[in-house]
Parts: structure tokens; sequence; C-alpha cells
């Protein structure tokens, strides 16, 4: 079974995330979401979620494309992910490009584009 992995925060889930997920689900036959807590949004990334960790989890549980949903607590857990969980390919939106280049090491690391037109950023200014 080949298994694949991506981390985010998921708030306010647009088609772009859901595409993202489709296209990484379809890279093997378990996807895995490392989904960032609301203490590593808030202390780390510096953001707050409109959603908490919990809602933002029972979202992506729903999507079909998900496996597993796991919680992201800080920048470094990744490789300690990938060992544990067995994966074979790591995947981010393309606006990360090259920044995990570095987990290319110990499994495949491929960057998607970014559905044009969307995205959290967008959809909270457009409310304002």
């Amino acid at each position: 079974m080949k298994k694949v992995i991506t981390y985010g925060t998921f708030d306010l889930l647009h088609y772009g995330h859901v595409r993202l997920l489709k296209r990484a689900r379809e890279l093997g036959d378990y996807l895995i979401v490392g989904l960032s807590t609301d203490e590593f949004n808030e202390f780390q990334k510096h953001k707050e979620s409109y959603n908490n960790y919990a809602e933002r989890k029972f979202i992506l549980e729903a999507i079909r494309y998900v496996d597993e949903v796991i919680p992201e607590e800080d920048w470094d857990q990744k490789v300690t992910d990938i060992t544990k969980y067995h994966i074979d390919t790591f995947v981010m939106g393309s606006d990360w490009q090259g920044k995990f280049d570095f987990l290319k090491s110990v499994c495949d690391v491929v960057y998607l584009p970014r559905t044009p037109g969307i995205s959290t950023t967008k959809i909270k200014k457009d409310l304002k």
C-alpha cells in the first residue's frame, strides 16, 4: 500500500482544499492529513483559525479522499511522521515549492499546483 501525507490548517474549507486532497489521494492508496492544532497555529504559525481543531478535523474526516487525520503540533514532526506512518509520498501545495525538499531523503516530495482564484485568505478578505 502506497501512503501519502499532506499538512495544513484547512480552515474555511473550500474547493481548492478538496482538489488538493483529491489529487494527493490519487498519488497513493491511503491519505493522511496532518492538521495544524490551534496551539500550533497561534504560537508558531501566528495565525488564527475561524474553526477550531475539532471542527476542522470533523470536516476533513467527512471527505472521501481522506483516510486519517493526525495532529500537526510543530514544524519539525514531519520526518517523525513519515517514519512512523511509513509514508511514500509527501505532498504540499506549490506555494511551498522547495521548502520541504529536505524530506527527499526519506520519501518522494510532490508540490501540487494551487487552484487559481481561491484561498482562505481571499475568502476572509472578501467577507470583510
